[in-house]
């Protein structure tokens, strides 16, 4: 069973929490467009699975059948816990080596653009992951893990990182020795020198310990979230493909055959014209670090998040299997997918009157479509959420003449 699903509830009030907490103490470590900039990354990921093609299923469901040693007892409790423990060491070599390699750290650098640190980091997850990254666990099918323990103890995996993704819990004293914990994660995310690829764990963090990869957080050393190729913006597409568009670039511009067929393989901080195994990921100064904030007023912010109330509600409805075809379902994640992106040109400062009239003038052809199939309420509702927009961005225009262009 998927308990990620169940979580989602429990993941929002924490989000709530930890904000009230940290505006208590004044040390909050929320910003509206980077906390709206993970929560699309998560309902991106959430949508995008509903039109993913399940070729990695088909894969392993091949192999349980047809190929796998033995079939483990999925009634045995120690079946379950060997279950839960190799598939955390799986997941330290997929974590590892979507560090280390660029075709792999195209899709999970999604989860690592954040320069904040709290639970909303924990649901930007990439959009892109379920083209590659299975094949990390195809051995685990092959031992003959049952698909239903694999799915449960991936979720467990999933929601016991959720709650170390916060700067409000000090080191825990032994814990610290064999677990994952909101300290050592730190580590993983910040770009510092002496941090930046280190602490792979999920749940263990003993495998970091075995395998060289640890690295304590230390006070001398604060954490400097993201990553140090930043690129500027909110906007999720972007951020799910800039890492293929680097290497589509490398394959076209390298000069020797070599390098065009080893750069989706080589590792990160690899350049065309390097010898092969070479990198160069430059080092970081912390004292010149600015993070990408720009300033928008609070009328623009208000804007913003009432469209990411909408996008969020419309993406955890096609979570529950809204009633659509492929067609229609390709047709709606369009639209999702184009709000997020005008939703981040105002997060990052630009005045798109024009691109939002164009979205809003595809909702109303999407209203009356949904008029002719009887659903009238619904295509009322949708006629309604446009109508109101158009009015509030005659207030933007009149009232917020500062963008950038």
């Amino acid at each position: 069973m998927d308990y990620v699903a169940l979580a989602v509830p429990f993941f929002l009030i924490a989000l709530l929490v930890e904000f009230a907490y940290g505006w208590v103490i004044k040390n909050n470590t929320y910003r509206i467009n980077d906390t709206i900039g993970s929560l699309f990354m998560g309902s991106l990921r959430g949508t995008s699975k509903v039109l993913g093609i399940g070729f990695a299923g088909y894969v392993f469901y091949a192999i349980e059948t047809h190929f796998a040693l033995w079939r483990m007892d999925s009634s045995s409790i120690f079946t379950w816990i060997f279950a839960f423990v190799i598939y955390d060491l799986f997941y330290y070599l997929f974590h590892r080596y979507s560090h280390e390699r660029q075709i792999f750290w195209a899709s999970h650098v999604a989860h690592h653009h954040s320069e904040e640190y709290n639970l909303s980091t924990a649901l930007r997850q990439t959009g892109t992951g379920f083209f590659i990254t299975w094949i990390f666990y195809v051995p685990l099918f092959a031992l003959g893990m049952p698909s239903e323990i694999f799915v449960s103890v991936a979720s467990i995996n999933l929601i016991y990182q959720f709650w170390v993704h916060t700067q409000h819990i000090p080191k825990l004293g032994w814990y610290e020795l064999f677990f994952v914990t909101p300290s050592n994660h730190r580590v993983h995310h910040a770009q510092n020198d002496l941090y930046i690829d280190k602490n792979y764990g999920g749940v263990f963090i003993i495998w970091d310990r075995l395998f060289g990869t640890f690295q304590e957080e230390m006070s001398s050393e604060p954490c400097v979230y993201g990553i140090r190729s930043s690129i500027k913006t909110f906007n999720p597409i972007k951020a799910n493909l800039h890492i293929y568009t680097k290497i589509a670039k490398e394959i076209k511009n390298a000069d020797s055959w070599k390098d065009k067929f080893y750069s989706p393989f080589a590792k990160t901080g690899w350049k065309p014209g390097f010898a092969l195994g070479t990198t160069d990921k430059g080092t970081f100064n912390t004292t010149t670090f600015f993070k990408h904030d720009p300033v928008i007023s609070a009328l623009t912010k208000l804007y913003a998040f009432v469209q990411f109330l909408v996008v969020t509600s419309i993406a955890l409805f096609f979570l529950e299997g809204g009633n659509f075809t492929y067609e229609q379902t390709v047709g709606v994640f369009i639209l999702i997918v184009f709000t997020m992106f005008c939703v981040s040109k105002w997060l990052d400062g630009f005045k798109i009157i024009a691109m939002e009239v164009f979205r809003l003038a595809l909702l109303i052809i999407v209203s009356f479509y949904i008029f002719l199939q009887d659903e009238y309420l619904l295509s009322a509702i949708l006629v309604s959420y446009v109508f109101l927009n158009l009015a509030y961005l005659f207030l933007l225009a009149r009232r917020e003449p500062n963008f950038r262009s």
